[in-house]
């Protein structure tokens, strides 16, 4: 009862600190109806940032003429390097990586100018379980996408 009363006492606590979970960046007005100008529509990345600009409360822009900003995925791209053999010369580690290139325009005037992303992620490979290890690698890759998608959302919310 003693535990139940102290635990309470700090969640109550925490409002007069200040304490504040961090929610999501509101997208300034020339954000309200963008459109992705990109080559893949099908993209990890295209799907984590058309989600996020939905949840930030824009509307996406059924094409280029009537949206009030464009985003430019100049680069959307995916892969793996391998990093390490073992000693019997098969593959032991792999590198995931995802590369994104954006900027942002309003008609002629560039709001962001281009931008270079690119993030990696490193797991270990066992060839009695490539099933596994393929579903973890797809796994790495849309984490990282979202994780893009986040760092594009926070440079939209700075315009």
């Amino acid at each position: 009862m003693r535990r139940a009363a102290l635990v309470l006492a700090a969640f109550l606590a925490l409002p007069a600190c200040g304490f504040h979970l961090r929610g999501e960046a509101p997208l300034p007005a020339v954000m309200s109806k963008p459109w992705i100008d990109t080559q893949d529509r099908y993209s990890p990345l295209y799907a984590a940032l058309t989600q996020r600009l939905e949840a930030a409360g824009a509307t996406l822009a059924p094409n280029a003429a009537g949206a009030s900003a464009v985003i430019n995925l100049h680069l959307d791209d995916t892969g793996r390097e391998l990093l390490s053999v073992t000693a019997d010369n098969k593959p032991g580690e792999y590198e995931v990586y995802y590369s994104a290139e954006f900027s942002v325009s309003n008609g002629p005037t560039e709001l962001l100018s281009r931008k270079q992303v690119k993030l990696t992620r490193e797991y270990g490979y066992n060839e009695t379980a490539v099933l596994a290890k393929e579903h973890e690698e797809d796994s790495l890759r849309v984490a990282l996408a979202e994780e893009i998608a986040d760092l594009i959302m926070r440079r939209l919310a700075a315009l």
